[in-house]
């Protein structure tokens, strides 16, 4: 019986994918667990990946029109209480404040000490805060539209974390616009949905379906909610971006009015939409292998690292001399309008160790130098995606390092692409659905939980038993191709769309 091969990350995605996933975490050196239960620490790595994700972005939504502002991470609770259908949403995941300060008491332990007059909501989305400030900023329909966004954090007071993906505190961004018309409102909500799809599938390499969400899955006092839906390689869905059309619903509960052109009083139609820390977990999970995190070149914090093979100190000087002449020619070099980013391993460490440090990291291309690639004038190239190792050429490898870094990208997208079209299964009946979504009955074990596609009737029934039975949910209803093709598989009754089906995070 041949040995099974060691791998870097255990257990193995196959053999337990939510312990991989926190074991790629670990090994990439992204985050750990933080004192305060449900919160993440972001560890350097891992926030550079945040940033370029933040830089990428912030251009995205500039080059679209709209400007960055920062508003108070405190909301009164009586603004939470404007919106109905808000507050209900949000009410079991709020953090409140109640006290201002502390004072030591006589078991000499502080405690709190001078409640406020009004409880103080640590902000876990920010429509009715920004709502009041738009209702003081806008009068007449000359104000409009006003399309801001924040880069700030957020608190939703959950109790099953994990991650990046659903921590207590998380980092995101959340735009809120406000419009004269429902039309330009919609039509933001829509470009807003595709600029998320661009980032995703061009800079992230993940694959997403754009779609509706349903009455029972929509944002609370949304008119429409849209999103991204990923799948991840546990064959699960990953929502990964929203972008929300509000109506007039929160322009009503913040009292935003303006003077029409025609001398009519109004209220403003508004959106809000957001991405969150979350895309680095969608990330890890679509693109990372055994060995620990793959990194599509667009994002990752280093292009590539370069490795010098020293065994002999009389060697020393003229490799490192090497590597600097090296680093310097790929630091010119430019890839996605950003020059390429590069660094030299110097650490007092074992060549192994050094290797499989960076492979765990993601970093897409290593570059190994000894005595015998300078007397050749050449390096040994390996590439993460594939694991392919090869000596090139200096002159060559610098000459075609841009689109190999284009190659890797377009790589991991078509993977993934390919992976998500070998998992989705178009489905006919009940039996069928509840065939693919339970283990011992699937026909395919190999492809359960993957996303199902089937005619529904829209009921909010359907999703409650779908949930309870099989904790599966309507992932979206996608804008291309959500037209129903016959009667809903569930109930038999005349179907309303053809949705997506999955199990999520």
């Amino acid at each position: 019986m041949a040995k099974e091969k060691r791998t870097a990350i255990e257990p193995t995605r196959q053999q337990d994918y939510p312990e991989w996933y926190q074991q790629v975490i670990k090994a990439a050196d992204l985050a750990e667990n933080s004192p305060v239960r449900g919160c993440m620490v972001i560890k350097p790595w891992g926030y550079s990946l945040w940033e370029h994700i933040q830089g990428s972005l912030d251009k995205m939504f500039k080059d679209t029109g709209h400007v960055n502002a920062y508003f108070p991470l405190f909301i009164p609770v009586s603004y939470l209480e404007k919106e109905a259908e808000h507050v209900e949403g949000f009410a079991k995941e709020c953090a409140v404040v109640t006290h201002s300060r502390l004072e030591l008491n006589e078991e000499g332990k502080l405690v709190p000490a001078s409640p406020l007059d009004e409880p103080l909501i640590v902000r876990p989305t920010s429509e009715t805060i920004i709502g009041e400030m738009y209702s003081r900023w806008v009068q007449s329909y000359r104000d409009l539209p006003i399309l801001v966004n924040q880069w700030a954090n957020v608190v939703r007071w959950e109790m099953r974390t994990r991650l990046f993906l659903r921590t207590a505190e998380f980092l995101w961004q959340e735009g809120h616009t406000a419009h004269a018309t429902r039309e330009e409102a919609e039509e933001e909500t829509q470009k807003m949905l595709r600029v998320y799809e661009d980032f995703a599938t061009n800079y992230m390499a993940m694959p997403v379906i754009c779609g509706r969400k349903t009455e029972g899955e929509k944002f609370p006092g949304a008119v429409d909610t849209y999103c991204i839906e990923a799948m991840m390689q546990d064959r699960k869905a990953l929502q990964a971006g929203t972008s929300h059309f509000l109506g007039q619903n929160f322009a009503k509960a913040s009292n935003i009015k303006y003077l029409s052109e025609a001398g009519k009083e109004e209220y403003a139609w508004t959106t809000s939409w957001g991405v969150s820390t979350r895309l680095i977990g969608g990330m890890i999970m679509t693109h990372s292998d055994d060995n620990g995190l793959v990194l599509p070149p667009k994002l990752a914090p280093l292009h590539v690292v370069i490795l010098p093979v020293l065994h002999k100190d009389a060697e020393k000087e003229s490799i490192m001399q090497y590597c600097e002449n090296l680093k310097k020619e790929i630091s010119a070099l430019n890839f996605a309008n950003r020059e390429i980013r590069v660094q030299i391993d110097t650490r007092d460490l074992r060549g192994g160790e050094k290797t499989w440090s960076w492979i765990k990291k993601g970093v897409p291309v290593r570059v190994e130098v000894g005595p015998r690639d300078i007397a050749n004038d050449s390096v040994f190239v390996a590439r993460r995606d594939t694991d392919e190792k090869k000596g090139v050429p200096r002159t060559e490898f610098i000459a075609t390092l841009p689109s190999l870094l284009q190659e890797i990208q377009d790589n991991l997208l078509a993977r993934a692409l390919a992976y998500r079209q070998a998992n989705t299964t178009e489905i006919s009946s009940k039996e069928d659905f509840y065939a693919y979504f339970t283990p011992q009955n699937a026909k395919k074990p190999e492809i359960h939980g993957g996303f199902a596609i089937a005619n529904y009737d829209g009921s909010e029934e359907v999703e409650d038993t779908l949930r309870k039975d099989l904790k599966v949910t309507v992932r979206c209803i996608p804008l291309e191709g959500g037209e129903p093709t016959g009667k809903c598989i569930f109930t038999g009754k005349d179907a309303k769309y053809r949705a997506v089906f999955a199990k999520s995070y």
